[in-house]
């Protein structure tokens, strides 16, 4: 018997799994995003951390680039994690962070080139994921 049982009905929170080693290399500074992406190519945070400095170096089509890479390497670990298209990817869960993230850059960089109609998506689509990382990110 489950102790987290959902009670509204809806799916459960996808919880994608954790790899330490990307973790490890970029928070002892042995890597740089971009060895990581090329080394771990499924880890968004990487891909979510070259977009956030493309943009802040006023890049904005290498950060949109960046952004839906792991957006899509994301949304492909979301589903062999059993996501069905909808449902919480939380925020406090460290693994997901990446998605998330990936998916606000992509919003900002698609509003900055004037997507406005996949910067709105892709920000319904974070606030309905996961209402803590909207908050987070939509700065």
């Amino acid at each position: 018997m489950s102790i987290h049982k959902n009670l509204l009905g809806g799916p459960e929170p996808t919880l994608l799994p954790e790899d330490e080693q990307p973790y490890r290399l970029l928070a002892e500074q042995s890597a740089s995003p971009v060895q990581v992406a090329a080394d771990f190519p499924t880890f968004s945070l990487a891909w979510a951390m070259l977009a956030d400095d493309a943009f802040t170096e006023d890049h904005v089509v290498e950060s949109y680039a960046y952004a839906r890479t792991g957006y899509h390497r994301g949304l492909d670990a979301l589903r062999r994690a059993g996501w069905k298209g909808h449902g919480p990817v939380p925020w406090d869960h460290r693994a997901n962070r990446g998605f998330l993230r990936c998916l606000a850059a992509l919003a900002r960089a698609a509003d900055s080139i004037k997507e406005t109609e996949e910067a709105d998506r892709c920000w319904q689509f974070l606030k309905d994921s996961s209402p803590e990382a909207y908050a987070e990110l939509k700065r």
